[in-house]
């Protein structure tokens, strides 16, 4: 056997034909290489998970998707779509009484006698879970929270949602019930409202509250991050159903639909989200443009590219 040396084209005209040669050899590893690379799918520490295109309606990821269990404050995105398909004034001041608290419930800063505006209230129950602003949003629909809860109850069979249940405006009750498959609608149908996705992703909101001004925050530290593209996010927790997380995001160039529920630990379920992206970026490969037909020159550097 000779070695490479040896073999080497002794003409100019050989060492094209050569190059010419080699890249057609390479065809059909190019169209390979546009293909997804396999990867591992991602160990989520959710207890119920899928992952969605949100235009092809392909089912990426799944685990234990059709499996119904509590939603918490993912309910509030409903409680919104239901709230902005009434047309009622945002612009019209509410006022906080005491039967927005007359559950015993923890930790708001709205006290009674504040006054904001049914877009603030709409906004804070996006953005912070704000409990006493979703049950003032129920109290002031028309018919109050019974006709509230019936509207989502209707919405939710009329966008496909068939194994889900509402039964308050917060989500607070464990009986606000639904499987990740269904969320999954109900996240592509609250996305086509513009105020839904704006105040769900929005970092902070400055409200009055009596002689101060109080500064709320997004429950979703993801949204203030500038490597994450998120259009619409909601977060929920109660005891029944754990911590979960909804969003809508693009990922490399993909608009999917991402839902989490029932995550054990406060940062699990940002840290699935995470495990999720990660695995997407690595499943879609770029491509490497080879031109088969004109060969390029010895002399001439190859291109690649990216899609």
């Amino acid at each position: 056997m000779g070695n490479i040396k040896d073999k080497q084209p002794t003409n100019r005209s050989n060492k094209v034909n050569w190059c010419g040669a080699l890249s057609l050899a390479l065809v059909p590893w190019t169209a390979w290489s546009t293909e997804a690379t396999p990867a591992r799918e991602p160990r989520l520490k959710s207890e119920m998970a899928i992952v969605v295109d949100q235009d092809t309606d392909e089912v990426l990821y799944e685990k234990h998707a059709d499996q119904v269990s509590s939603i918490a404050s993912i309910t509030k995105l409903m409680t919104a779509m239901v709230t902005l398909d009434a047309r009622l004034p945002l612009d019209e001041d509410l006022e906080v009484t005491r039967e927005e608290r007359a559950n015993g419930w923890a930790g708001s800063r709205l006290r009674p006698g504040t006054t904001l505006t049914r877009g603030q209230a709409l906004h804070l129950a996006l953005m912070s879970s704000e409990n006493h602003a979703a049950q003032l949003l129920g109290r002031t629909y028309p018919g109050g929270v019974p006709a509230l809860v019936e509207a989502m109850n209707a919405k939710a069979q009329l966008i496909g949602m068939s194994e889900s249940h509402f039964a308050d405006p917060t989500g607070l009750s464990a009986t606000n019930r639904s499987s990740a498959a269904d969320l999954v609608r109900m996240v592509k149908a609250a996305y086509e409202y513009p105020e839904i996705r704006y105040d769900s992703v929005s970092t902070d909101l400055l409200v009055p509250v009596g002689r101060q001004v109080v500064h709320y925050q997004n429950t979703n530290h993801l949204t203030s991050r500038p490597d994450w593209q998120i259009g619409l996010q909601k977060t929920g927790y109660i005891a029944a159903a754990g911590r979960c997380l909804v969003m809508q995001a693009v990922i490399d160039r993909r608009r999917v639909v991402i839902v989490l529920l029932d995550s054990v630990g406060r940062s699990s379920r940002f840290a699935d989200a995470q495990r999720v992206r990660d695995w997407l970026k690595a499943t879609r490969a770029p491509a490497i443009a080879i031109d088969a037909v004109s060969p390029a020159p010895a002399s001439e550097s190859s291109s690649s590219g990216s899609f």
